[in-house]
């Protein structure tokens, strides 16, 4: 026996009141992490081998920074790597929404 199911719309007008999703931010290009890589001069220590690499705002302003990075330098400024002592190798890439306060 065929069986009909009517409509939820009770559900439908829940799925069309949805908000839109945020727009993603463009991706990180991969010349940032490279320039933090080689030229970070902040290393704060995080315990179990890890530590936080970043470029300080002096830094970023050497003739060298600027040279690797162009117009990718203000970006680099809220860019943080965690990185793995023991291995070698990066953790995780973090990206501040908001820049960082100069001193």
């Amino acid at each position: 026996m065929r069986r009909r199911f009517s409509s939820n719309r009770a559900f439908a007008a829940k799925s069309a009141a949805r908000p839109a999703p945020a727009p993603k931010a463009a991706a990180l290009p991969g010349a940032i992490v490279d320039a933090v890589l080689r030229y970070h001069d902040e290393v704060q220590d995080q315990g179990c081998g890890r530590s936080l690499l970043r470029l300080s705002v002096r830094r970023l302003h050497d003739a060298e920074v600027e040279a690797a990075l162009g117009e990718l330098a203000g970006r680099a400024a809220n860019v943080s790597i965690l990185w793995n002592e023991y291995e070698g190798e990066i953790i995780r890439v973090l990206e501040a929404a908001t820049p960082r306060l100069a001193a």
